[in-house]
């Protein structure tokens, strides 16, 4: 699959069959988000990789909309550095977040961000040392719905191109 038809059409999946991802394949999601750009090539980021369905559902009570978390075959939490002492350390983390997802979507794996509300409470879970934050994590696995992989775009699911960019000044 093309890179811009990918984008055309993924689509947030939330629900998903009660089916492991290969070892192979969870690689090929991380390996993804290692590949991203990062701001000066500095790569402030750390993943942890999450399979074991009791500790995905106690992230999923992180935050008010993770819920989707607890079914999921993998989470994925990423670590920044302090994500408010520089502008690009948030930027760098979606982009990771959207290389993990576009790659997983090409393989017929869906997936969701999910925003981590109580990062305390997700440190206690995971572990993760105090220099390290956690304010996104992102749920795969195969659609339980499989039409979601391959819906077409809703009408009027998004503004127009024209409403949006503005060529050369306001």
């Amino acid at each position: 699959m093309h890179v811009v038809e990918s984008i055309r059409t993924k689509r947030v999946v939330r629900k998903f069959l009660d089916r492991a991802l290969d070892d192979d394949v969870v690689r090929i999601i991380l390996n993804a988000g290692r590949r991203s750009a990062s701001s000066k090539n500095e790569q402030t980021w750390q993943f942890i990789a999450v399979r074991e369905k009791e500790i995905l559902r106690a992230l999923s009570n992180c935050g008010e909309w993770a819920t989707h978390l607890a079914g999921a075959a993998l989470g994925v939490a990423i670590l920044t550095p302090e994500p408010t002492a520089k502008f690009q350390t948030m930027f760098d983390a979606g982009q990771a977040a959207a290389f993990m997802q576009l790659a997983a979507w090409e393989m017929g794996i869906g997936s969701c961000p999910a925003s981590i509300y109580e990062p305390e409470k997700a440190r206690a879970i995971l572990g993760f040392p105090a220099e390290w934050h956690l304010r996104i994590a992102l749920s795969f696995g195969y659609p339980a719905d499989e039409t979601k992989i391959s819906a077409a775009p809703k009408k009027g699911g998004r503004r127009e191109l024209e409403e949006i960019v503005h060529w050369e000044k306001w």
